[in-house]
């Protein structure tokens, strides 16, 4: 589906790729008149990412823009149930939004489902329910879930939290940025609305500002497009073209990464000088079984905790020389930073390092991740800061 979906009618002589339309406007009579209502080259990448996911797609110019537009469509005043770990951008969001008194929202730990849900009862009885919007989305409230979570990799039970959400009359958003639509198919798992940053793996190749938002349901996909219109946030043809492109070798950039990305947490789990090792794939995994349940693979993404906390994850990122020391992740290359260096992600520990996995060969990457770890104990032990290793979840 990767591979075929989006192309353009096949006839004698035509191009196997659409083209890359450069139009700001169109003549009259047709089905499009100006490129912020929509254009030729959004549909190969909508009907792309709509297949894998299997729901309606809405791309946007990026993917803070599709969680800005799913938000937005609630009603005022709206309800936000989201994980205490979420993407700092969405929870940034969210505080704004409810600073200006549009909604209100409350954290929860994804890993248990029970405090989840209970987070959820308590929203929906709270006083100031929107009135005359029965039966709209997010009218009852809304659960926005991540899985595999943005650091931690948290894994959600998105079938059974959709379930009991669904009684609690609320409605379900999943951010499936780091599982892709190859991993897991939250739609299929009961959720109402799937968002991407498409910027990320669906792309691959970190050199595109884009998102997704895909549905089943007829009145969020138009209350979205709406957004899309009203607001603004339509992506470039230029960056539907190249995610399109990217989007092609999803699979093979997929399978190469995440396998290595198991390889690398395994290796770095008997590591001394890692505290601890976030990756789904590990048995050790608290949401492991969860994972195993509802994704295809475990993810690309790994984050661990080094002893010696900031001092020695910056000295490991330092010493560095095939990996990428840089934030965002999806690409070919692999990247990697230390976490809690970027405002709103003070809870997360000092010393954890989130590492996108690439395609490079995995030998040449744990290589030059032993010499990062050989950096980080001398700069743990230069700086004096060298706690005794702690067993936790996840680790």
């Amino acid at each position: 589906m990767a591979v075929h979906l989006g192309r353009p009618l096949a006839s004698p002589g035509s191009a196997v790729n659409p083209h890359l339309v450069l139009s700001s406007t169109f003549h009259q009579g047709g089905s499009t008149s100006y490129a912020r209502d929509g254009s030729p080259t959004w549909e190969g990448f909508e009907a792309l990412v709509g297949g894998l996911e299997g729901g309606t797609c809405i791309t946007f110019s990026s993917g803070m823009g599709a969680v800005s537009a799913v938000v937005e469509s609630l009603p005022i005043p709206g309800r936000v149930v989201v994980a205490s770990d979420a993407y700092n951008g969405t929870r940034r969001l969210l505080a704004d939004l409810a600073g200006r008194g549009r909604l209100r929202y409350r954290t929860v730990d994804l890993a248990s489902s029970a405090d989840v849900l209970s987070a959820c009862a308590e929203l929906v009885e709270a006083p100031g329910r929107p009135s005359g919007t029965d039966g709209a989305f997010g009218a009852g409230g809304l659960l926005w879930l991540e899985s595999p979570t943005n650091p931690l990799l948290t894994i959600a039970d998105i079938s059974a939290l959709a379930n009991g959400a669904h009684e609690l009359g609320m409605d379900v958003v999943v951010d499936s940025t780091f599982a892709s639509p190859l991993g897991q198919r939250p739609l299929d798992l009961g959720a109402d609305v799937v968002v991407h940053s498409a910027t990320k793996i669906l792309s691959g190749h970190s050199d595109v500002l884009i998102g997704a938002v895909v549905t089943r349901r007829g009145d969020v996909s138009e209350q979205v497009s709406r957004r899309r219109t009203l607001h603004g946030a339509t992506p470039g043809s230029l960056e539907s073209w190249l995610a399109l492109r990217g989007a092609r070798t999803l699979w093979v950039r997929q399978s190469k990464a995440a396998a290595s990305a198991g390889v690398l947490a395994q290796m770095l789990l008997a590591h001394p000088q890692v505290l601890r090792v976030f990756y789904p794939g590990l048995r050790s995994h608290p949401g492991h079984e969860v994972a195993l349940k509802q994704m295809s693979d475990f993810g690309t993404m790994v984050s661990f905790e080094v002893l010696g906390g900031a001092v020695a994850a910056d000295a490991l990122c330092a010493a560095l020389r095939l990996l990428t020391v840089a934030t965002s992740l999806g690409g070919v290359e692999t990247l990697i930073e230390r976490r809690s260096r970027w405002a709103g992600e003070e809870a997360i520990p000092p010393g954890l390092l989130r590492m996108s996995v690439g395609i490079e060969d995995v030998d040449d990457l744990w290589s030059d991740l032993s010499d990062g770890l050989l950096a980080a104990e001398k700069a743990g032990e230069c700086s004096g800061k060298h706690p005794a290793p702690t067993v936790t979840p996840g680790s």
